[in-house]
């Protein structure tokens, strides 16, 4: 076949180094960009010295409803391993439900038919916000609409997790003083006792990920599962309460409650009961998934362990088929980088610390669980601190690095993949002087590996799979400037940005005379796969989209 694409003749670089700087965004402004405010010599060196350009890391680029949809870390790693993007969770589930397709599928009439045959109570459990990045509000109505209107199932319960990560930092009350309302109507309409049952801080309870904690589960369990913890009349009192014993405190932050009334809590669940698991999202999605459906599961004691019919909103895991059932399928992400790759006999390194971890193997991969090719893949964990990102910003980046500079002169690997997450967890804490020291940090551990790259004679590309840090104030769109709270001073923004990532090919020695191509219009992340083939001088898959380089 001949070649499309120009690569570099007769050398293969050893290694080809990726870094993604997850949640440093590019943005010319300098209001609450911590990016612009942190010192980052090595960057800057790179961004002056180097070929360059700027990558869409968000909306119908990485398979997004729109572009008004922020990126994040699991659709960008699906997008940079894939090597062209899939129609994505949000996306997904906004056709099955405008199609009906969602109700007429095995796993929704299963719950159903499973809550009549018991006269049980219907459960829904999730991230409680219109991010767009785990779940959306939108879907959860349309499920109690649908449930309460055409399905005549008498109790509907919801178990909230706060967001203030994805949204505003205090947004809760935003959702639950419309929601309640909403839920109101639906009673009034249809007779359908459908009330807020349990809640607590999506950092706090339920969502861990990657194994990192298994006690914020364990406490989900206890709180939504056993209706046990702190009792109030209503989500938006123990939210006004909660928020007044702990100032300062954000909504994923806040800590477990349970909506009693006089006949004790309002939705514990109990045998016959069905339960949806609401996001759509994976990574934070598995483990509680896990504990309502493994029969030899030993994380913690269950107690109770009620007879229920569970399902998610997608299969959060193909490989290891997690959950069991579902109501919406998953992207099929086939013939990604890593198996191109691995049949080429290309060998492999993938490493981050735990929070990003999956990241950098299962997303990338394709939600594929497990090495590709055990002879030629090595995937490294190092164990994030448990502690907040925010007293520790610098989190594993010399730890990774270290791993990372050993590995590019070991001569043992022809790729190496990893992931620097202190842009993206620091962000997310909406603590400026925090996020800058995090960009700094990302900064001194790419200068350290660039150095190794020189030493061992590779390519090293820097990259990004959406913003964060790089806008961590609300801001005014036409003015450009912080939107200021209460207190007088600017609101903290702890969600993703729309911002687009820097792409930038550091080749110190200089062989390869590459270039940006300017023919690749609209670049995004999804071009990334086949530029990587580039360099390594394979000819790139005819189903990726063209890569960013010209070399000559």
């Amino acid at each position: 076949m001949k070649n499309r694409y120009p690569v570099l003749k007769n050398r293969r670089p050893r290694p080809l180094t990726v870094v993604i700087m997850d949640g440093i965004g590019f943005r010319e402004g300098n209001p609450g960009n911590a990016v612009a405010a942190a010192s980052t010599p090595h960057l800057d060196r790179l961004v002056q010295t180097c070929p360059h350009t700027l990558l869409k890391a968000h909306g119908t680029a990485v398979g997004l409803p729109s572009d008004e949809d922020m990126g994040n870390s699991e659709v960008g790693h699906n997008a940079l391993g894939a090597g062209r993007f899939y129609p994505q969770g949000a996306r997904l589930v906004n056709e099955a439900i405008a199609s009906g397709r969602i109700f007429e599928g095995r796993g929704w009439k299963r719950l159903v038919d499973f809550c009549r045959r018991h006269n049980g109570t219907f459960h829904f459990l999730g991230l409680f916000s219109d991010g767009n990045v785990h779940s959306h509000l939108d879907h959860l109505k349309a499920m109690i609409n649908r449930l309460a209107r055409e399905e005549e199932i008498a109790r509907v319960r919801i178990h909230i997790l706060l967001d203030g990560r994805d949204v505003g930092e205090t947004s809760a009350l935003d959702y639950v003083v419309p929601f309640e309302s909403f839920l109101k109507d639906i009673r009034e309409a249809t007779g359908c006792d459908c009330r807020i049952a349990s809640g607590g801080g999506r950092m706090k309870i339920t969502m861990d990920r990657y194994e990192a904690d298994w006690n914020m589960v364990a406490l989900g369990w206890k709180t939504h599962v056993a209706g046990e913890g702190r009792m109030f009349p209503s989500a938006e009192a123990a939210i006004r309460a909660l928020r007044e014993e702990n100032p300062g405190v954000i909504d994923q932050d806040l800590p477990p409650f349970v909506i009693a009334g006089e006949d004790g809590p309002a939705g514990a669940m109990r045998d016959g009961d069905a339960v949806v698991y609401f996001n759509f999202r994976g990574d934070r999605a598995i483990e509680i998934s896990r504990a309502f459906e493994e029969e030899d599961f030993d994380k913690f004691e269950r107690i109770p362990r009620p007879d229920v019919a569970y399902a998610g909103m997608m299969e959060y895991d193909t490989e290891a088929h997690i959950p069991k059932s579902y109501l919406v399928e998953p992207p099929c992400i086939e013939h990604t980088m890593g198996e191109y790759l691995a049949a080429a006999g290309i060998r492999q390194m993938a490493i981050s610390e735990t929070q990003k971890y999956g990241h950098v193997t299962y997303f990338w991969n394709g939600n594929r669980s497990g090495k590709i090719d055990e002879d030629l893949e090595e995937y490294i964990e190092v164990p994030s601190d448990r502690v907040p990102f925010e007293q520790r910003p610098w989190m594993k980046s010399a730890e990774i690095t270290d791993r990372v500079v050993e590995a590019v002169m070991s001569n043992r690997f022809d790729m190496i993949r990893l992931n620097f997450p202190n842009g993206d967890m620091v962000g997310h804490t909406g603590v400026f002087h925090a996020a800058v020291i995090a960009v700094e940090s990302v900064d001194l551990a790419i200068g350290r590996i660039m150095h190794a790259v020189e030493k061992a004679g590779g390519i090293l590309i820097v990259t990004a799979d959406h913003g964060n840090a790089d806008e961590m104030f609300e801001l005014d769109r036409k003015t450009g400037m912080p939107k200021l709270g209460e207190n007088g001073l600017p609101k903290p923004k702890t969600a993703h940005t729309l911002n687009p990532v820097r792409f930038i090919v550091y080749d110190p020695s200089g062989n390869g005379a590459i270039r940006i191509n300017p023919d690749v219009k609209n670049p995004g992340l999804t071009h990334v796969a086949a530029t990587c083939f580039q360099l390594l001088g394979l000819e790139p898959p005819e189903l990726y989209d063209p890569p960013l380089l010209v070399c000559s």
